[in-house]
């Protein structure tokens, strides 16, 4: 049962995982309708996180400001000083992305899962609720963006990272959650935009 309530879960943030041994696994990428390898990272995301000169869209912003860049697909953690932690993202799938600024209305670690009815009617089979843990589509870690039903979110499919494929919301590595966790404080604000940063 648990194994169905997973790949269900998965199928409602975009992307289908099939464990095929320890070292081999795949996902469905929900814009080709294909298969793909997941690659080699491990548990790590495919883009490394880095301290960066920022400059762009709300650059002068204070320091613990969030920057989603859903067409970079980047998170900008804004440092002060001109510098940034960038992390890379998940983002929401084609007719899934929104923009907007928000702040930081709670902060979870392990957190639970309740889908929201709107994925409940397009996915069929999906719990109720599902509690925290690794199984967890919402990984280690979750910050709640304001009132919404959008989550900056861990997820135990990195190789998902630098890709469109939730239903909305921005998804990072574990370990970069943590990371990213360990730094924000509830109250904290986010600018989600489309725009390229240069």
């Amino acid at each position: 049962m648990r194994k169905i309530l997973t790949f269900a879960a998965s199928l409602a943030l975009g992307v289908v995982v099939a464990m095929t041994s320890a070292q081999a696994s795949k996902y469905y990428d929900v814009s080709t309708k294909t298969w793909k390898e997941a690659g080699p990272y491990a548990g790590r995301s495919p883009i490394k996180r880095k301290t960066v000169s920022y400059d762009g869209r709300y650059a002068n912003s204070p320091a613990g400001t969030i920057i989603v860049n859903t067409e970079e697909r980047r998170l900008y953690y804004i440092l002060g000083d001109g510098k940034a932690m960038k992390y890379g993202i998940g983002v929401g799938r084609p007719g899934f992305q929104w923009t907007g600024t928000h702040r930081v209305s709670r902060k979870a670690e392990w957190p639970g899962w309740t889908p929201p009815p709107q994925m409940r009617k397009r996915v069929p089979g999906l719990p109720a609720y599902m509690e925290g843990g690794p199984n967890n589509p919402l990984g280690a870690r979750a910050m709640y963006i304001g009132s919404t039903i959008y989550r900056i979110h861990g997820s135990n499919e990195p190789w998902s990272i630098g890709q469109a494929v939730s239903s909305g919301c921005i998804r990072l590595a574990n370990e970069d959650v943590i990371d990213l966790y360990e730094r924000v404080k509830v109250g904290a604000r986010v600018h989600v935009i489309q725009a390229k940063q240069q």
